[in-house]
């Protein structure tokens, strides 16, 4: 990560100790810094709203956090990972003296950053493709497929259905057909 977020993130880790979420924070970080070199946004924004997305995991019980993400979830228990997520972002940051300009947009983003269907910036657009795109990872998918107890015949189908409908910059969408296309080269 870069040196700027390091603080951001030392401080956030306690809470991302649950779910593999520093694995996930690391992916995901490194996929907002290849669509922003593509993609309009802020990392002043993206940056801290990638570190602190899911900080709220830690509130929820890992029998509970099975049950609210994933191939079929309860979007309620998915939704108290965000307003969690908010209160735990807004105290690392403010811990950290971050900007509080930029503090109200990073915690909006992440108040509903998996059960908004829309984005409300460009820097939403770039959060939220790189938190689908985690999914997209070598890395990502298999935790996910271990996590599920899904195999790649299924798994990789059913991540290339949706490649359109969850991901909204074209970077994103290239980079999910991408790892598809090597995913399935792979398997062959």
């Amino acid at each position: 990560m870069f040196d700027k977020y390091n603080y951001i993130y030392e401080v956030a880790k306690p809470f991302l100790q649950t779910r593999q979420n520093d694995v996930h924070v690391e992916i995901c970080f490194n996929y907002a810094r290849r669509l922003l070199a593509e993609e309009p946004g802020d990392p002043e924004i993206v940056y801290p709203a990638v570190i602190c997305h899911d900080l709220g995991w830690i509130m929820l019980s890992e029998d509970l956090q099975r049950k609210a993400f994933g191939p079929v979830f309860d979007p309620e228990l998915r939704r108290i990972h965000e307003v969690e997520g908010v209160r735990l972002a807004r105290q690392v940051l403010m811990q950290v003296g971050y900007d509080p300009d930029r503090t109200g947009e990073i915690l909006e983003i992440i108040e509903g950053h998996d059960s908004r269907p829309v984005a409300l910036s460009d820097s939403d657009r770039i959060v939220k493709d790189a938190d689908k795109l985690f999914r997209y990872d070598p890395r990502g998918m298999s935790i996910d497929m271990q996590r599920f107890g899904i195999e790649a015949s299924a798994y990789i189908p059913w991540l290339a259905d949706r490649i359109e409908p969850w991901l909204f910059t074209e970077t994103a969408k290239r980079i999910a057909r991408n790892e598809v296309a090597a995913q399935n080269r792979l398997k062959s």
